[in-house]
């Protein structure tokens, strides 16, 4: 059953960052709203584009991990990638957004990502 499930959760996450990435990419000034520090208008897109793209591959990088390699390496897969929400909750506190979301949506993503680590470590 713990397999299952630590099994399960990764490949939630993994698929979820994937599609966060495919938003960014293909509607970046709503996804940007949705992480907490709406675009500029005049902004420059191309940090959007890049924000899409560095989720887009954690997401595939996880998933390929989980398939090819297995849950101890997807493990500490999970273990160092939980440092990008937390740096996403700092930028968005930092640059004014809503504490709600940095706190209920990017901490509380890391809490999960870390979990979904101490999962797969005990499979």
């Amino acid at each position: 059953m713990l397999t299952y499930l630590a099994y399960g959760l990764a490949i939630v996450l993994d698929l979820f960052v994937v599609f966060i990435g495919a938003r960014f990419l293909l509607v970046p000034r709503a996804a940007a709203a949705g992480y907490g520090v709406p675009a500029k208008q005049d902004g420059d897109p191309a940090y959007l584009t890049i924000k899409g793209l560095r989720d887009g591959t954690f997401g595939l990088v996880g998933l390929a991990l989980l398939a090819f390699v297995g849950a101890q390496a997807e493990a500490w897969f999970m273990l160092v990638v939980a440092i990008a929400p937390i740096g996403d909750m700092l930028i968005v506190l930092r640059h004014g957004g809503s504490r709600a979301i940095a706190f209920g949506v990017h901490l509380a993503t890391a809490v999960v990502v870390l979990v979904s680590a101490a999962l797969l470590f005990a499979v």
